[in-house]
């Protein structure tokens, strides 16, 4: 059977993240968009004519939802079910629609449960980092000002003593209110000016991270390379994702450096992977194209009790460390449209800074 001259305009799915499927009355995929050729592994051409149910693991229930859908006795049947993609099984949230008044009668939605896990898990970071930033910074701009007055008190203090030596108790308080200031500046101040986006080498990037990393902690931690040559430049400010990526890198060996050694523990390495992932939900937009860099290290990992605040201003579980590195990558990379996400465990700890290919 000839597939039908479909009426509606469809060109709307190939917009959509979620991938969609257009089911006849026999139950075979008409229409399949192009979020669905990545999510089942096949061509739009190998979809079509193909058992909408027989693309899934569970086909007896998935086929129960079509053909009640097909009669018109549901709205719509939301469940959980699974596929094969290649070797792996993907665990997908699938919604069998019917459809009144259209050439075909069943759209089946598919989305992969981690994916979307991902990204609802990501909006909420994006919004709760906000939230805290603007705390404080309202906060630096409280400590600004008497900041201000405690030097210039210090220093004309200092003009009055009768003895030289009990300067030294004034510089201190001076070098103090000049450390606060630096931090305080830090807080209010680089993440609000505008972007300067021209065409950005990641690679570029990652080299030049490299021979910092190197040359601050010499043979102390080896790098790895592992990169996707054929990525093309996205549009930043090299300057920003720069520190982003430095922030990251450096945090990563510092954490390698101060571990403690033994038999069972392997010498420090960090790896930076670039990769190109397709039809990604990043702020609250989907991209077509986003590149992802990589940084892997295999130390110890991050303590579980700052894993949920990890990337909040001032939360840091290293001695001496400010909380701020982590924060300011992620502010850097939020103001691209991209998110910095991370997983860890003992020996593998990866940050993966997400960034869209076209301009945020």
């Amino acid at each position: 059977m000839p597939p039908r001259v479909m009426t509606m305009n469809v060109e709307a799915f190939e917009l959509l993240a979620t991938s969609v499927l257009l089911v006849n009355e026999q139950g075979c995929v008409e229409y399949a968009n192009a979020a669905a050729e990545d999510l089942f592994g096949r061509s739009r051409r190998q979809l079509t004519g193909q058992s909408a149910a027989g693309l899934f693991d569970d086909r007896e229930a998935m086929q129960s939802s079509i053909d009640l859908a097909n009669a018109g006795n549901v709205a719509d049947v939301r469940q959980v079910s699974s596929l094969r993609r290649g070797a792996d099984s993907v665990s997908v949230v699938v919604t069998t629609v019917a459809l009144m008044g259209q050439p075909w009668p069943v759209l089946i939605e598919a989305r992969e449960i981690e994916l979307r896990v991902a990204a609802d898990r990501n909006h909420r970071l994006v919004d709760e980092i906000e939230t805290h930033r603007q705390l404080l910074r309202n906060l630096a701009h409280e400590v600004k000002n008497p900041l201000g007055g405690l030097r210039g008190a210090a220093q004309l203090l200092e003009g009055e003593l009768p003895d030289p030596a009990l300067a030294e108790y004034t510089q201190v308080i001076i070098s103090e209110a000049d450390r606060l200031q630096a931090l305080v500046d830090r807080l209010i101040g680089p993440q609000r000016m505008p972007l300067h986006a021209r065409p950005v080498n990641i690679h570029e990037i990652c080299e030049r991270v490299t021979a910092l990393i190197q040359a601050e902690f010499r043979d102390g931690v080896a790098i790895m390379r592992d990169y996707d040559a054929s990525m093309p430049d996205l549009q930043g400010d090299a300057a920003r994702l720069m520190q982003a990526v430095l922030n990251v890198a450096r945090n990563a060996a510092q954490e390698l450096s101060v571990q403690p050694g033994g038999d069972d523990v392997p010498p420090p390495q960090i790896t930076l992977r670039t990769r190109v992932a397709r039809r990604v939900m990043l702020a609250h937009r989907q991209h077509r194209l986003a590149a992802v860099l990589s940084i892997i290290d295999n130390g110890p990992g991050v303590p579980e009790h700052i894993r949920d605040r990890i990337f909040h201003p001032l939360v840091t579980a290293r001695p001496g460390g400010t909380g701020l590195g982590l924060s300011l990558a992620q502010d850097f990379v939020q103001q691209h449209g991209g998110i910095i996400e991370f997983e860890s465990r003992p020996r593998h700890t990866e940050f993966r800074l997400v960034l869209p290919m076209e301009p945020a």
